[in-house]
């Protein structure tokens, strides 16, 4: 709307205080009424604020008046170092193109709403992250690629099988981008998993998927499917891990005895070097050394990603030397885990009726217990959680936790006395020794 300027006497009027003069004008407006406008240069560029009234012009120059008034005193009386830091704040400013006024304006409302300066850098950290451009790909897409990404990265065939169980259920239960995936619908679902077919999951189950989840959303983010990971909000739980189960010398010597020539390999190393059945998995039989009694397990076959060097005792020696000079994979019968129940069910001894013989039941199998086994008997054997743990890829925090005292070191000498020359592979020991 146009306005033109009118010509009574005492317009344009100055409201002047100090150094500072604000000037009103008066506009006759194309309805014949009078209007008001006040020159405001407070912002970074002159303005002019309309008034229906000259009372409420006169105030409102007045007010600005005062203001232009106080700025202009604390502008002659800073002192030499908050100049310097004005100029400061000028220069960090101007590349992004903001003025002061503009700056400080904007984060004393900001200050208003969070409550402080770190509340306020926690928000905008918040909201670039939400805001950032994501492609958006389906649950199911972004769960068939990461697991082609660790395939191709030769993840053991029981790490990808475990990851497709849990990660292909949770993609059935969520047909929608992986971006829109909240907190809340993980949190729910990892809940309602406990509930299952009438089965309440054990923590440890809940703790696992979780850990999965927080791997693919990991996934997802860097890759650029994802704003943020949202299972750092999912409840954790606390899993209370029972006894250390380990394998008697009379078991393992069972087991030895009862396993096919397949499986023997990957059962002896199992026992007498400690290694993880993945790692038995990605063993070669050139990682190997019988000559210089040792496994060299690469970065690339551990499971910390640490290169380590096991030493072979003499009895692995021995369950190893029909072996020598094979070439190739360590472990070629698929599902290990299988293998090893096969191989548990194999040392049941069958009874004989006629002859009035009892059935033996067949060694139970026990969940980790070779590798449990191994540092136990290690341990108790070199009294050195160190060097066990260089053996065993763990911390010697860990190895003193987990299997100090669980055996006598008398029991260290009968778990690595156990040869294929001995039937019952057992180092038979004197009641004095054995008490």
């Amino acid at each position: 709307m146009k306005t033109t300027r009118s010509r009574k006497e005492g317009w344009p009027r100055r409201i002047t205080l100090g150094r500072t003069s604000v000037t009103i004008y008066k506009r006759a407006m194309p309805n014949g009424s009078a209007g008001f406008m006040v020159a405001n240069y407070s912002g970074e560029k002159r303005r002019f604020d309309s008034y229906a009234t000259e009372a409420d012009a006169l105030d409102a120059a007045n007010k600005l008046a005062r203001q232009l008034s106080q700025r202009n005193v604390l502008g002659a009386s800073m002192t030499k170092e908050q100049s310097i830091e004005y100029a400061s704040a000028v220069q960090t400013l101007q590349p992004l193109g903001v003025s002061l006024t503009s700056a400080v304006s904007t984060l004393a409302e900001a200050v208003k709403l969070v409550g402080d300066l770190s509340g306020v850098t926690a928000a905008a950290k918040f909201y670039k992250a939400r805001n950032k451009t994501v492609a958006p790909k389906r649950v199911a897409d972004v769960v068939a690629e990461l697991i082609k990404v660790k395939a191709s990265r030769n993840a053991s065939e029981r790490y990808l099988s475990d990851l497709r169980g849990r990660l292909n259920k949770f993609a059935e239960a969520f047909q929608k981008d992986t971006c829109n995936v909240t907190t809340e619908d993980i949190q729910a679902w990892l809940d309602n998993l406990k509930s299952l077919e009438g089965v309440k999951l054990s923590n440890a189950t809940y703790g696992h998927s979780r850990q999965v989840l927080h791997l693919f959303f990991n996934f997802a983010v860097a890759r650029g499917y994802a704003h943020d990971n949202p299972v750092v909000g999912v409840e954790r739980v606390k899993v209370k891990h029972g006894a250390t189960l380990i394998f008697k010398p009379e078991e393992i010597a069972k087991l030895l005895a009862a396993a096919t020539a397949e499986f023997l390999p990957a059962l002896a190393i199992s026992a007498f070097a400690g290694l993880r059945s993945a790692e038995v998995e990605r063993l070669e039989w050139g990682d190997i050394d019988l000559t210089q009694r040792h496994i060299v397990l690469s970065a690339e076959k551990a499971k910390t990603a640490s290169r380590r060097i096991i030493p072979i005792h003499d009895n692995l020696a021995a369950w190893l030397a029909p072996y020598a000079g094979r070439k190739g994979k360590v472990w070629t019968g698929g599902w290990l885990y299988k293998a090893q129940g096969d191989c548990a069910a194999a040392t049941e001894v069958k009874a004989d009726e006629e002859n009035g013989v009892k059935a033996q039941a067949a060694v139970k199998w026990k969940q980790n217990a070779l590798r449990h086994s191994y540092a136990s008997y290690r341990l108790a054997q070199t009294q050195n959680a160190a060097q066990v743990a260089l053996e065993c890829g763990n911390s010697p925090q860990m190895i003193f936790a987990h299997y100090r005292e669980i055996v006598r070191p008398v029991d260290a000498q009968r778990w690595f006395n156990v040869k294929p020359e001995r039937p019952t592979n057992v180092v038979m020991l004197n009641a004095a020794t054995a008490t």
